[in-house]
């Protein structure tokens, strides 16, 4: 373990507090996942890459990391409410594909989404595959907790202690954007079993107690996080947004389920520690999937950018902090990134061709990064030191060079194995291919060989007219210029 105690922000008691582990020597942690019924946009990813720096700080702090990220496969409602049309059935009917040719497509996509981000967590539990177990909770809570209505079993909010506390609504009020739904007794009360409705068939229903017809959205969460982790379990992470309705709906059927009592110990709630990361804010509007061709991870690389530039640019903010996006942003994101790969490629030169002859000299360093990791995961601040430990004179290459894989495992940006043509990604829009600018830049070169520099002007302006900005005198000779 390191030495300074690693402590992070509790949504639940909102406060700092400092990380114990249920179980001695280990970190588990569970990442509420998508609903794969269509791509995630970079505002869903954000949430991945902070609880993949959890992950990672964790480790950094000698914890053995079991981290789950769940993919729902089953598709609920089209809102935290108990109404709307099922996102899954929608897309199928929409794409004419199986509901479950869709889930598997598009929890592909996001998979490779979180490979390209470095998020490590190898753990995707998929929804349908704990139905049974969901039946079986359902069963166990269903006499003390919930009620039955036409449309499914309910579960009765009053029936637990200090429901809301996690979103701080203790009164309907504050849990106005729950749709009303004939027959609840409170207008918080949430659907365990949802029953599909009469003369209706669905390509994802089960048979159950209560009807034939597909889980609530709450009660997944709940079910894979205790079967992969156990109750109490470390952490729970999402989206700031789960904080309101999801969240606390997982936490009072957890209490259920235990048989615990209040919320003044956070065990009770099935996590002792609930987290949430700030939103990722598009000022045009185009972060919504109803936006049409919305801002994916995909687009970002279509247009040049490699996707550890956003990884990048998330990490330079606070996870709790709202991060406006920009293309600008993304740009000045991709340059630090470029900055950093060159300078970690002149540091492993460096420790390669140096030996080691000064004493440890940069354990001050190591215990800076190790503080601002321990306040709440402050990667804004690490990243500053990680810079500048790459532009160090006066220490020795070696030293340099563990400190820093040291610091770069926990910010997941690799840059010891990226090299700087892994990030001249060619924009989808480009006219011309890198063939094609290697053959321009060949004839530019005998040109000016030949002091033929009308020709060799001409050829450098026909490749800035295309995308692609010559630079004479750098090894990489040139790079995608990116609008």
């Amino acid at each position: 373990m390191t030495a300074t105690p690693l402590k992070l922000f509790n949504s639940l008691t909102r406060q700092l507090e400092e990380f114990r582990p249920v179980h001695e020597g280990e970190a588990r942690v569970y990442s509420c996942g998508p609903t794969v019924y269509n791509y995630q946009h970079i505002g869903n990813m954000r949430a991945y890459v902070f609880a993949d720096t959890l992950g990672r700080a964790l480790q950094f702090k000698g914890y053995k990391l079991t981290h789950a990220i769940n993919i729902t496969d089953v598709g609920h409602l089209t809102s935290d409410a108990d109404a709307g049309e099922d996102k899954m059935e929608k897309m199928a009917a929409r794409q004419g594909k199986s509901a479950w040719d869709i889930a598997r497509y598009y929890q592909e996509d996001f998979e490779r989404d979180l490979h390209r981000l470095n998020v490590q967590a190898k753990a995707h539990p998929r929804a349908t595959d704990y139905v049974a177990a969901m039946i079986e909770w359902g069963q166990k809570i269903a006499d003390k907790h919930c009620y039955q209505l036409d449309s499914g079993l309910y579960f009765d909010v009053s029936t637990v202690a200090d429901y809301g506390r996690l979103a701080r609504a203790v009164t309907e009020e504050g849990e106005g954007r729950i749709e009303n739904v004939d027959g609840k007794r409170n207008a918080a009360d949430f659907a365990i079993w949802r029953k599909t409705p009469p003369g209706e068939t669905r390509q994802m229903e089960w048979d159950s107690p209560w009807g034939r017809g597909a889980p609530g959205w709450h009660l997944e969460c709940s079910v894979m996080g205790e079967a992969l982790l156990g109750f109490p379990f470390d952490i729970h992470t999402g989206g700031i947004d789960h904080r309101e309705i999801h969240h606390p709906n997982e936490i009072a059927q957890n209490q259920a389920y235990c048989c615990t009592n209040g919320l003044d110990r956070a065990s009770n709630s099935g996590a002792n520690i609930w987290m949430h990361n700030n939103f990722l804010v598009e000022r045009s509007g185009k972060m919504s999937k109803s936006a049409g061709e919305f801002l994916r991870l995909q687009l970002l690389i279509d247009k040049g950018y490699h996707p550890l530039a956003y990884r990048l640019m998330c990490l330079q903010a606070h996870y709790r902090s709202e991060l406006e996006f920009s293309w600008e942003g993304l740009g000045a994101a991709l340059v630090r990134l470029k900055r950093m790969v060159m300078a970690a490629s002149r540091l492993r030169s460096d420790a390669a061709s140096k030996a080691t002859v000064k004493p440890a000299t940069l354990t001050g360093w190591m215990m800076q990064f190790d503080y601002a990791i321990s306040e709440d995961l402050n990667t804004a601040v690490a990243l500053t030191l990680l810079d500048e430990v790459l532009i160090m004179k006066n220490a020795d290459a070696g030293q340099r060079l563990t400190i820093f894989e040291r610091m770069d495992a926990v910010l997941g940006l690799d840059l010891l194995t990226l090299a700087r043509t892994d990030l001249r990604i060619r924009p989808k829009s480009a006219t011309i291919t890198e063939a094609e600018v290697e053959a321009k830049l060949a004839a530019r070169k005998e040109a000016r060989a030949a002091k033929d520099f009308a020709t060799s002007d001409r050829l450098r302006d026909e490749l800035a007219a295309q995308g692609v900005e010559v630079m004479d005198g750098d090894p990489l000779g040139w790079e995608w210029k990116l609008g």
